[in-house]
């Protein structure tokens, strides 16, 4: 990945962008995952917050790399949609399941700590 404030990276910025990069990842097996059960157990509601998720935190990760004056409240967006995805995830017996609720906590608690970050 090219970081264009390459001179200006935190290290909690950095523990940030990877946060987003791990629930990015996750959330995309989790939807291979669901979709792999030939329509058993799938909850379309839930399908369409991991994929927001997936987006939320990609999005996220280019805010920060690019210096974005926005980054701050994207972030706490992608909180936000982490621990109501967690939540729902929370719910099911899944191990995948449970694996993307618990990347999402840590990717959340991580956009959370970047609310006071300037640009």
């Amino acid at each position: 990945m090219i970081m264009m404030m390459t001179e200006t990276m935190t290290t909690q910025m950095q523990n940030c962008i990877n946060a987003c990069m791990e629930c990015h990842k996750i959330c995309l097996e989790t939807m291979t995952h669901c979709m792999s059960k030939d329509g058993k157990q799938i909850n379309k509601g839930i399908m369409s917050m991991v994929r927001d998720c997936s987006e939320m935190c990609m999005m996220c990760m280019n805010m920060m790399m690019g210096g974005s004056e926005f980054m701050g409240r994207t972030c706490m967006l992608c909180a936000e949609m982490c621990d109501r995805l967690a939540t729902a995830c929370e719910q099911s017996q899944d191990q995948k399941m449970m694996q993307c609720a618990a990347s999402c906590r840590r990717c959340a608690e991580a956009c959370r700590s970047m609310k006071m970050m300037p640009a």
